[in-house]
């Protein structure tokens, strides 16, 4: 992906395009914002940055149009196009090659600069490519056919040169389009943190004061509901933080004082005041940026599929037209400009207009069906590459599970209630409290009692007054501490064994029932892992979560393997350790901790109701957070691989007959390749690959 050099001509340019309130997010963030975002251009580009430097999308579109203009006339006044079409030489007119010349030069130069400056750069680079074959072609028919105009023997061929440019660049525009812009990775990260905090000052007053005003040993205030504004560790208060979106726990964790705090994540029902020990680039949220900036630019970049077709065929041009030229003058009588005017033929036929638009057209094609299914293809390259996935690990946390909490299972000691009455009760008890495990069984059952004189029991569950008897839904702590027994304690410590959340109903102090909850599994998830498995790939789960949980979720959906208790600073280096097995290694999460991973792998893959930054990470995104969809992609992108070898071969295929006929060698037998006929055959390709292209279909 990355080169060593930087084009900021380019990046100044395509940052002009960014509204400046999406550049005013947290400064530690902004630090490093700049060079990362030169980096993902790249990433998401389908040539390399030398290619397109300075052009952007606005660039390609008004050269395209302005050439396009300008070719018109050209056409009109070529002696070549009169002939072909079987015009009367009443067109001609006084000095219309010189005008012919002037116009031909303005296009060369003007359209052709994109490809003349990557010529440039290619060879600079030691890599020539599809700048290099197209640049060769303009300019072998835009100098052969100056030199006609000034009195060399010979056809001109500046409608061809004109043609070529146009279509060249109507291929890039369509290109550049097709793929999404400049990411902004670092700016949604950074807008995980609040940009106010309430700091208190040593007389206890609190004031609101911006978030990069923070020191080292400053007091805040978080109030329930509230972001985190920085790392630092709690010394008065309790209450329990989502820290999903940090570090891929799904259960709310408990806080009390002496508890540290990470910046960004979300307070819950209790009001907290924390010392402030991190600020700047030492927070947590910090390394993530860092994480994240590193994984990228540690990528390297896939060569595509179009530029290896065209380095090739400049190999071939240079070495028919050199090969043409020395036969011609070598062993035949004919004269230099005989054998100069064979040897410009086949350079010039040898660039394939359908060439320029076989990659393009598939791209754009393949980026519109595949946003209507729910896929948003943001970097060709990796989405080429998805076709040779070997391992694709998931992250757990809302991607293979919801990210919530829910039933499992519901136990019932006592003849006299079932599972649904239980619920019930529970739910109505809980109907009353905010924490997620209450949301969890409320949200398990539409039905529900009435509850009165509801009243919370401090860390240890929630009672209340239903149907006229006293229920209690409590943790197992609580049975502990007021020793009463239950019945069935295996099934319950295989529960917990499997790392879910039980509580038992308590009815006039009976243990009546348990209820066990844990993060939902999607529905979808075990068919998306079977599909996988019968493509041949390896399927893995990467979770912040412990163990029992991990192992739990592995075995109902049949992983291959699991990794556990991994911090998100260290989930790269998971994805690194898959990779150096040697296998091509998709990554697909959603969490702000999954960015560095999703970067770090070859294949990003966000779901896309996860944090923006995943998303902005992604090299794909997966608008319907289905799971599936990640086997739609694979086949979709070996479906579109497909028609682009299928349009290489129609767009270059024909020079196998073409160039020999250019060359001459049927020229004893009267039979001759004409510059007229060439076009007629390069039309007829690029019609074929334009056809082709439409007809790529998703499964």
């Amino acid at each position: 992906m990355n080169q060593d050099h930087k084009h900021n001509h380019h990046h100044n340019e395509h940052m002009e395009h960014h509204s400046h309130s999406e550049m005013h997010h947290s400064e530690h963030a902004g630090k490093v914002s700049d060079k990362t975002m030169d980096h993902k251009k790249q990433k998401h580009s389908g040539h390399s940055h030398s290619e397109h430097e300075g052009h952007t999308i606005e660039g390609f579109r008004k050269r395209f149009w302005v050439s396009v203009i300008v070719t018109i006339p050209i056409l009109i006044i070529s002696p070549m196009i009169h002939h072909f079409l079987g015009l009367k030489e009443a067109l001609r007119f006084t000095g219309d090659s010189y005008v012919l010349f002037v116009l031909s030069t303005f296009v060369y130069f003007y359209g052709g600069y994109p490809f003349l400056k990557g010529l440039v750069d290619e060879l600079k680079n030691k890599q020539p490519g599809m700048m290099t074959l197209i640049a060769l072609a303009i300019s072998v028919a835009y100098f052969y056919s100056s030199a006609v105009v000034f009195g060399v023997k010979g056809e001109v061929f500046f409608w061809e040169l004109a043609t070529l440019i146009d279509i060249m660049l109507l291929g890039h525009w369509i290109e550049m389009k097709s793929v999404m812009g400049a990411s902004k990775a670092l700016e949604e990260l950074a807008r995980l943190m609040p940009d106010e905090a309430h700091k208190i000052d040593d007389t206890g007053n609190i004031a609101d004061v911006p978030v990069s005003e923070l020191k080292h040993k400053d007091k805040l205030l978080i109030k329930p509901g509230e972001k985190i504004p920085a790392d630092g560790k709690i010394y008065e208060g309790k209450t329990s933080i989502n820290e999903a979106m940090i570090t891929g726990e799904s259960k709310p964790v408990s806080k009390s004082v002496g508890d540290n705090v990470i910046g960004g994540s979300i307070n819950g029902e209790g009001s907290i005041k924390i010392e402030v020990e991190k600020i700047g680039d030492e927070t947590f949220l910090s390394q993530i940026v860092m994480l994240v900036k590193e994984a990228q630019e540690s990528k390297s970049k896939t060569q595509n599929l179009a530029n290896r077709a065209a380095f090739w065929l400049t190999i071939i041009a240079i070495s028919a037209g050199a090969i043409t030229m020395f036969v011609w003058l070598m062993f035949t009588g004919e004269s230099f400009n005989f054998a100069l005017s064979r040897t410009v033929t086949v350079m010039v036929i040898t660039c394939p207009h359908a060439l320029g638009l076989a990659i393009p057209l598939v791209v754009a094609v393949s980026t519109a069906l595949s946003a209507k299914h729910g896929l948003l293809i943001r970097n060709r390259n990796a989405f080429e590459q998805a076709r040779n996935i070997q391992a694709i690990i998931f992250d757990k946390t809302g991607t293979l599970t919801k990210g919530e909490f829910g039933v499992t299972e519901t136990i019932s000691f006592d003849e006299n209630f079932d599972e649904k009455e239980i619920l019930k009760y529970a739910a109505a008890v809980e109907s009353e409290s905010e924490h997620p495990i209450a949301q969890g069984i409320v949200n398990s059952t539409k039905e529900k009692f009435e509850v009165k004189n509801f009243n919370s029991i401090p860390g240890k569950g929630a009672e209340g007054n239903v149907n006229g008897k006293d229920v209690k839904v409590v943790s197992p702590g609580y049975l502990e501490e007021n020793k009463i027994e239950f019945q069935e304690k295996d099934k319950i410590e295989k529960l917990s064994a499997q790392g879910k959340t039980v509580v038992f109903v308590l009815i006039d102090n009976k243990v009546i029932g348990a209820i066990a909850l844990a993060d939902i599994i999607r529905e979808e998830s075990k068919e998306a892992i079977k599909q996988l498995k019968e493509l041949g790939i390896k399927t893995m789960m990467l979770t912040g979560d412990n163990k029992k949980v991990a192992k739990w979720v592995a075995d109902e959906i049949q992983l291959d393997d699991y990794f556990a208790e991994v911090l998100p600073d260290k989930k790269a280096e998971k994805v690194k350790e898959v990779q150096s097995r040697g296998m091509i290694v998709a990554m697909t999460g959603d969490g702000v901790n999954d960015a560095p991973a999703l970067a770090q792998a070859d294949i990003g893959i966000a779901i896309g109701t996860g944090t923006d930054v995943a998303v902005e990470t992604a090299d794909i995104i997966l608008v319907k957070s289905n799971p599936k969809d990640v086997v739609s992609l694979i086949k979709f992108a070996k479906a579109t691989y497909n028609k682009m070898v299928q349009n290489l071969i129609w767009a270059t295929g024909y020079n196998i007959i073409a160039i020999p006929l250019a060359a001459g060698v049927l020229y004893s037998e009267g039979i001759i390749l004409s510059p007229a006929l060439g076009a007629v055959l390069m039309s007829l390709s690029t019609i074929i690959v334009a056809i082709n292209a439409r007809l790529l279909k998703i499964s």
